[in-house]
């Protein structure tokens, strides 16, 4: 793995030269082509025990230029060992992080670019072509048309829900305290975000940085009777209890599709209680907002109109790797204005004439991927009719694994399943991988049915499995 023993002179060599790339490139899509033959034949999550790679990597960096044959057979020997392999059609685990081969081909002519399009000037095809995937996007969903760069809104792609989280944050806070001019900034320490309990920790370190105190963030609970859903009457009294002590309600975040259970909070209801706030309305659909691009999924989002922002990750759902969410405003010049950078360097006629966008001011970061082409490629090489029925594949996975659930006493399919994740719960080998989560006391596993490769042979290989552990498990406690 290098050598590292004497500095020699070496002969200047091009890091781009293209017969070398396109050598290069070849091994490593073949590896990647073997890798993906051969990758049920890997235990889903990595068995290495902590420390394997730091040990086994030498001290110090490479004197030499090594070759990609050399790299290659150290990323099978010490690489592979150590991942766990999202992309197994036996990761049940967290939600999925979809790849296809129009997302891998848009990674490298983006990579490829290797363009920085803060502004459009720095690359005109970056920024139009962001914008003509969103409002594509935009139309799958039915978002309203306030939204749209046709209206006052339009669409940006971050890498993050946390980072969308905390430009909307940054929006929301902005313009509530220039509401109060001069004392804007005394006004600060009584600004309140409001959420369920089931609503992603990830808001709670956005909140953070953007100086919204742990104090200040209302995690309403939620119960299984009503199935983990933000109730209005709950949000109400929160709202109207802060406001009598003389805080100021800033943002509600709404989710469709909850990281534990996939709960859909009621829009149109929960908007109706904000807006007697004047708050500003997120919503986080990271998870199933790919799902609504079905017409039989698309009232999750009934509601969205009365709604300041809302975002969905391609990357979990959509045939798109990471990172990859969408965030769409109703007004882009709440963005702008809380975010805008205007230096000297940067100065240009066509920012100037106010005809184009300039992505830098809808984002925490100056630099920024061309993301927009990997998206472009999935849209174009699967179709709306291909993403769909991609979807719709899992979803009747899922509908079946619960259908083989509720017919066996030993267990509880714990709420009721909107998209293509169960929560299970058991009464009294490597080859998958779940994850748990706790609701109302009770340990549950969750089994989120949407790797590219999974297939029906899968779920009976699971349903295996799961009867088998829990058989074990029931001989167990009746010898105790």
């Amino acid at each position: 793995m290098g050598s590292h023993i004497v500095e020699e002179t070496t002969s200047i060599i091009n890091p781009l030269d293209p017969e070398e790339f396109r050598r290069q490139a070849h091994l490593v899509v073949d590896f990647l082509a073997d890798y993906y033959s051969n990758i049920e034949k890997y235990p889903v999550c990595s068995q290495v025990k902590p420390g394997y790679l730091t040990e086994t990597m030498p001290k110090s960096a490479p004197m030499q230029p090594e070759p990609i044959e050399n790299i290659l057979q150290d990323v099978q020997k010490h690489i592979i060992p150590g991942i766990t392999h999202w992309q197994s059609p036996g990761f049940f685990g967290y939600f999925q992080s979809n790849g296809s081969t129009g997302n891998f081909l848009g990674e490298m002519l983006l990579t490829g670019f290797n363009m920085v399009g803060f502004n459009w000037l720095a690359s005109p095809a970056a920024t139009e072509l962001e914008m003509v995937v969103m409002e594509w996007l935009l139309q799958l969903l039915q978002l309203p048309k306030s939204f749209s760069f046709s209206s006052d809104g339009g669409g940006v792609i971050h890498g993050s829900t946390c980072e969308s989280f905390v430009c909307t944050l940054i929006a929301a806070r902005e313009k509530t305290l220039n509401q109060f001019g001069t004392k804007g900034d005394m006004n600060l320490g009584k600004l309140v975000v409001y959420c369920s309990d089931q609503t992603h920790f990830s808001l709670q370190k956005a909140c953070l940085v953007v100086g919204i105190s742990p104090n200040n963030v209302r995690a309403v609970p939620t119960t299984k009777s009503m199935n983990f859903v933000l109730s209005s009457r709950a949000l109400s009294r929160a709202i109207e209890s802060d406001v009598k002590a003389g805080l100021i309600p800033l943002y509600l975040c709404l989710t469709v599709g909850t990281t534990p259970t996939t709960a859909v909070d009621p829009l149109e209801d929960l908007c109706e209680v904000a807006k007697r706030f004047n708050m500003w309305v997120h919503v986080d659909a990271a998870y199933a907002g790919s799902a609504c691009i079905c017409p039989e999924f698309r009232h999750f989002l009934d509601g969205v109109e009365g709604t300041n922002s809302f975002s969905f990750n391609p990357h979990k759902w959509f045939l798109t790797s990471l990172d990859c969410c969408c965030l769409w405003v109703k007004d882009r010049n709440d963005l702008k204005k809380a975010l805008s950078t205007d230096p000297e360097l940067l100065k240009n006629k066509a920012s100037e004439s106010k005809q184009v966008v300039d992505y830098k001011d809808w984002q925490i970061a100056l630099s920024r991927r061309f993301r927009a082409m990997k998206l472009w490629m999935v849209i174009r090489s699967y179709g709306v009719s291909g993403l769909r029925e991609y979807i719709r594949k899992h979803v009747k996975m899922a509908k079946d694994f619960e259908a083989l659930l509720c017919a066996n006493n030993n267990f509880e399919v714990v709420v009721p399943r909107n998209f293509a994740m169960l929560l299970e719960s058991l009464n009294g080998t490597g080859h998958v991988f779940m994850t748990h989560t706790v609701l109302e006391g009770v340990y549950v596993i969750r089994v989120a049915i949407g790797a590219t490769l999974t297939d029906d042979k899968h779920i009976s290989m699971l349903w295996d499995m799961v009867q088998n552990h829990a058989s074990a498990l029931l001989a167990k406690d009746q010898h105790q």
